[in-house]
């Protein structure tokens, strides 16, 4: 269990904030961390750290952000085994404009299997002529 939080404020809220594991005293299972930069188990922040984490830019196993990286990433520009945005690249990437992975779902697609208006890779499906 770590809980720490820096006492500098940014737009309100802490530079940093750090929760990870479970703590017994606030009954929590997961550590929570809301910050600047967040990192924790659960985290939310402009940079966001953690197992499910939110923010600008966000790293995890689930990750919600503009630029998200992670297993399951969403966002703008999302990169991860399974990535959905605007631009993703993935082993499975489904991208609004482009996407690039193993298989690959956008108006430009590339991949193993690309499926989309524009389309490069071994097997190729185009959706609108």
């Amino acid at each position: 269990m770590i809980r720490k939080e820096s006492e500098k404020r940014i737009w309100g809220m802490p530079l940093y904030s750090i929760a990870v594991g479970p703590c017994l005293e606030r009954g929590e299972i997961r550590g929570k961390a809301r910050g600047f930069i967040a990192i924790g188990d659960i985290a939310v922040g402009v940079v966001a750290i953690g197992g499910m984490s939110r923010g600008i830019l966000s790293l995890g196993g689930l990750s919600i952000g503009v630029v998200s990286i992670g297993g399951l990433s969403l966002g703008g520009l999302a990169l991860g085994g399974m990535a959905l945005g605007i631009a993703s690249i993935g082993g499975l990437a489904v991208g609004l404009a482009a996407a690039c992975g193993g298989v690959a779902l956008g108006y430009n697609a590339t991949g193993g299997v690309a499926i989309g208006k524009v389309v490069k890779g071994a097997l190729e499906i185009v959706l609108f002529k």
